[in-house]
């Protein structure tokens, strides 16, 4: 009797029990339109317990029936419900004021974007990851205002990025890369999958607390973490094919004939020639590329963790270029104690490529369409023109072009790199309002290539006379081939420690402190590169133990580059009055050992302040405004990143006394300058945010004046010193001045149906303003390989921008003869034969734009959503090199071919043919304006039972680069070349063509 009470008691107190005990409550937060809320955090305070929303919405959490549970998502406003036993339904309401819950992450913590004082461009991780291309930085093309990113399809190249104009001629361009805390040079080695916030600081006031590394601008790239309470699995996959964005149309056999008979005023070439070769086409192919990823994440109260691998596989356009790249991320964070919690982070990545010259490109511009690519008897085609008018064998030369099919054939490189990033962070609470934070990372790299050079192939297929045996004959002591061996390797670390104080007083004063101190070090970076000769043609017999290959190397070369380090002190403070006054000031002392001993440590202060002005009584009534926010900023930067002090040494020297030869000597052929030291950039600026009418409308609008006023030139020295090298001295001085616009309105029409559009523009002023009383060593770039520059930096560049091009004008063509004319410094019109090398030329433009701008769209219908993006600039100037470099029997446009002076043509709009090197003149200068849709995005969120073993399922397509305006003649007017305003940037010659590419991939989520 009494066990049967005592289970009667129990059944009936069991409901209550269970009440009490936690459990797994399920549920699925929803926006007002019924589309689920992926990354909405529930969070059970009794329970102590929380969880994340996936993809679609869906959640778990171990609470308590009947236990309180508080929604919130960023965006909207925070909602508390009631745990049920059964599936649980949250409708999250949009908050209208998503700009006070922002944050973005600046340098050694995060911050409200409303209480930001800064100048700083957040993108989210799904706007990078929308548009398929391997490096993060092009993705983010046209979506920051005032960052300016030129980008080539070239696999595995790496974009350059400028932020607010170039402030340095000589020095290092290139933003600090900030990934998870640790320094680095770029972030090809970065899947943008992994990335879950791009950030860009901007101003002085943001980017002084990085000092010396700061003056071209920090992108702090955030990579993912583990979320939720249960183990996530994503995948994604897609493919895709790629083909040039624009071919420029070559004359065809038989006008290229015309032409170049008229250039040569006689009948060698046939008017019907058999072979029409379009040499773009023999080199080129339909490229394709595919990437697979797949990820893992979760947590639990103690630990969170991601795991990822990716890999990405292009065969590119250009025969023969192939490349691959395999990432490998592992990001955890342990909670050790209430107090202590410990970060790891690490990734791996390994690429391998078969790079191809890119001169190919040019050799197919030039070569000539009556040329094959293959004698009827497999010989490699060759420029030669027989008795009868026709390419063929024997007969005279063409011109001074190779074949570029066999260019490709005959090179044979391989690269493999392997990357390894990887940290440590530990975070203790020392009070409630007192973090201590320690940081190690460490970056190791190795890089590893061969390149094969079949000497004697390549000489025999040069010309169809030769045979292989008279090789040896004719050159017994020749390479029969040689082989390029190459390694590099480096390892860099940093060490941080500061303290972080944040506490808010009478609930007026929120105070935040940060001090720290910090060292990194950039290691030696070790290279080996040899040179055999007659190796084996096998590759598997390259290398064979025990071997000894002394008497087959021809060259030997081990270098190393000096370490670095760098020690900083770091401070910033952060303010905020009442809610609505802020201010900000930072200092930062960095000590290099770059420089001398006496000019080592420099000081970067900067300071912040921003009214919310939206929050002040007078607009408490005001309708439409929802944030209203001025601010402004003040610092010091530096660019460490410069040419260094270099003392050269010149032996083997005769003097002559009286007609005597005295001694050999050794002299000193350059100065040093002892107080060389970082360049200093001052920057002011003054922004203005905003959000209106319930937040739909969001913007921004900022004006800056940024001056490097110690620029590092190259001086010539005093005549009477006897030194002759240049060297390098703190005498120019560099304005960047400008403003940025952003804008961006969100809306919903109906229950089903949301959009947006947005757009950003942004203009610079850039100028080398001074110099001082020095006369600078010219640095002449922009070469074309025919004998010709096209850019020029010395003292009369003063008052031009940098990167300026400097040359002859165009001024037509002599009506009587076509023959092409310029002006002269007189501003007569003679021929080319009649200029001065130096005093007609004159500077005509830059190839740094004047402005930038971007603009995107896009809208969600109930399970689909489109976009579209799209970057233009204007105000550059672009080269035709490719075109430029024409001489005797090379290949023509075929505007040109159909279109030029003759006797019976004289109002022809180009000159007669000619047979001479062209000066570099602004007939080849063209607009570098153009306008391109970036990426079209459809995308479709597949319908799935709640039980689904697939959570999420969304497939979509993607073209990325469809359509381009642009003015230049040439295959593209973003041309990167190397990055350098005083190289071939802006000048279209050995260049990779842009790219359009289709691709269809699918997420999905387990």
């Amino acid at each position: 009797m009494k066990n049967f009470i005592f289970s009667f008691l129990a059944l009936l107190l069991l409901p209550t029990y269970m009440m009490g005990q936690a459990q797994a409550i399920k549920g699925k937060v929803l926006d007002s339109s019924g589309m689920g809320v992926p990354g909405a955090i529930i969070s059970a305070s009794e329970s102590r317990t929380s969880a994340d929303a996936d993809f679609d919405g869906n959640f778990t959490i171990n609470a308590k029936v009947g236990e309180t549970l508080k929604i919130s998502m960023l965006g909207f406003d925070s909602v508390s419900v009631q745990a049920t036993a059964g599936a649980m339904t949250i409708t999250l309401k949009e908050s209208g004021d998503t700009a006070l819950k922002e944050v973005v992450v600046i340098g050694y913590g995060t911050r409200k974007k409303v209480d930001n004082t800064t100048a700083i461009s957040s993108i989210k991780a799904e706007d990078i990851t929308k548009t398929k291309v391997i490096n993060a930085s092009q993705a983010i093309q046209g979506k920051a205002a005032g960052v300016q990113v030129t980008a080539s399809d070239l696999p595995g190249s790496t974009p350059s990025v400028v932020i607010r104009g170039l402030g340095t001629a000589l020095g290092g361009r290139s933003p600090l890369y900030i990934v998870d805390g640790m320094a680095t040079e770029n972030i090809n080695n970065i899947n943008a999958n992994d990335i879950t916030s791009y950030d860009i600081l901007k101003d002085a006031s943001a980017l002084a607390i990085y000092g010396t590394r700061a003056a071209n601008g920090v992108i702090i790239i955030t990579t993912k973490k583990g979320k939720g309470d249960k183990v996530s699995v994503e995948v994604e996959s897609f493919g895709g094919v790629r083909t040039p964005l624009k071919r420029v149309k070559m004359a065809g056999s038989n006008k290229y004939a015309h032409y170049t008979n008229s250039a040569l005023q006689s009948t060698t070439y046939s008017q019907d020639q058999p072979v029409n070769t379009d040499w773009f086409d023999e080199i080129t192919r339909t490229g394709s590329y595919t990437q697979n990823n797949v990820s893992v994440s979760g947590a639990t109260e103690s630990v969170k963790y991601f795991f990822s691998l990716g890999n990405y596989s292009e065969q590119a356009v250009l025969n023969g270029l192939d490349f691959g790249r395999t990432t490998f991320r592992n990001n955890n964070e342990y909670k050790i104690s209430k107090k202590l919690t410990l970060t790891q982070n690490f990734s791996l990545t390994s690429t391998k490529s078969t790079p191809k010259p890119l001169s190919a490109f040019t050799n197919a511009y030039k070569q000539s369409p009556v040329v094959p690519v293959f004698f009827p008897d497999g010989k490699y085609g060759v420029a030669r023109v027989g008795d009868n008018g026709f390419a063929s064998e024997t007969g005279s030369a063409i011109n001074n072009v190779g074949n570029p099919v066999a260019q490709l054939d005959f090179f044979d490189e391989q690269q493999r790199s392997i990357t390894l990033q990887g940290g440590l962070k530990l975070d203790y609470e020392i009070l409630p309002s007192l973090k201590f934070t320690s940081q190690y990372n460490g970056e190791y790299y190795t890089w590893k290539n061969y390149n094969y050079n079949d000497t004697k192939n390549i000489w025999v297929a040069a010309n169809p006379d030769r045979q292989a045996s008279e090789y040896e004959q004719l050159f017994p002591n020749a390479n029969i081939n040689s082989l390029t061996k190459g390694r590099e390797e480096y390892y860099n670390w940093s060490l941080s420690n500061y303290l972080t104080y944040n506490k808010v007083f009478n609930e007026i004063h929120d105070v935040e402190v940060t001090a720290g101190i910090e060292t990194y070090v950039k290691g030696a970076r070790e290279k080996l590169t040899i040179v055999r000769k007659n190796v084996n043609s096998d590759s598997n017999y390259w290398s064979l133990k025990d071997n000894e290959y002394a008497t087959n190397i021809t060259s030997y070369k081990d270098e190393v580059f000096n370490e670095t380090k760098l020690a900083s002190y770091l401070g910033r403070f952060q303010y905020k009055l009442l809610d609505r006054y802020l201010f900000t000031g930072t200092v930062r002392r960095d000590g290099s050992s770059n420089f001398a001993k006496d000019y080592r440590w420099g000081t970067f202060p900067a300071f912040g302040a921003g009214w919310v002005i939206s929050k002040e009584k007078f607009l408490a009534d005001a309708k439409g405004i929802n944030l209203l926010k001025l601010r402004g900023s003040w610092g010091k930067l530096g660019n460490q990143n410069v040419p260094l002090n270099s003392q050269g040494y010149t032996s083997g020297l005769n003097a002559y006394l009286g007609g005597s030869i005295l001694l050999e000597g050794t002299t000193i052929s350059s100065q040093i300058d002892p107080s060389l030291s970082w360049e200093v950039t001052e920057e002011s600026s003054v922004g203005l945010d905003f959000e209106f009418l319930n937040s739909r409308l969001k913007g921004s609008f900022d004006v800056y004046d940024k001056n490097t006023n110690n620029v590092i030139l190259n001086t010539k020295p005093y005549f009477t010193s006897g030194i002759t090298a240049a060297s390098p001295a703190h005498v120019g001085e560099v304005s960047n001045k400008g403003y940025e616009i952003s804008l961006r309105w969100d809306d919903k029409i109906g229950e089903n149906f949301s959009y947006y559009i947005g757009g950003n523009f942004s203009n610079n002023k850039n100028e080398l303003t001074g110099l001082k009383n020095v006369v600078l060593s010219p640095v002449i770039g922009g070469g074309l390989g025919n004998g010709q520059d096209t850019k020029l930096l010395d003292n009369t560049t003063v008052g031009q921008p940098l990167g300026s091009f400097y040359i002859y004008e165009y001024a037509g063509f002599d009506p009587a003869n076509g023959q092409m004319l310029y002006y002269n410094a007189a501003g007569d019109k003679v021929t080319q034969d009649a200029l001065s090398a130096t005093a007609d030329k004159k500077y005509v433009g830059s190839s740094l734009p004047k402005s930038n701008y971007g603009v995107s769209l896009g809208f969600v219908y109930k399970n689909f959503d489109f976009s579209v993006d799209g970057y233009g600039t204007s105000g550059a100037k672009v080269y035709n090199g490719k075109k430029a470099q024409r001489f005797s029997g090379e290949n023509i446009e075929n505007s040109l071919a159909t279109d030029f002076w003759t006797l019976n043509n004289t109002t022809a709009s180009n000159p007669a043919p000619f047979n001479q090197v062209p000066v570099a003149s602004t007939y080849y200068l063209e607009s570098g304006d153009f306008f391109r849709i970036n990426n079209i995005t459809l995308g479709y969120k597949l319908p799935l039972q709640s039980d689904s073993f697939i959570s999420a399922c969304r497939i979509y397509v993607n073209a990325i680069n469809p359509f381009i305006t642009q003015k230049f003649s040439g295959f593209s007017p973003e041309l990167n070349g190397d990055g350098n305003p005083y190289g071939t940037q802006g000048v279209e010659l050995d260049a990779y063509p842009t790219l359009r590419s289709f691709v269809i991939g699918a997420n999905l989520k387990f």
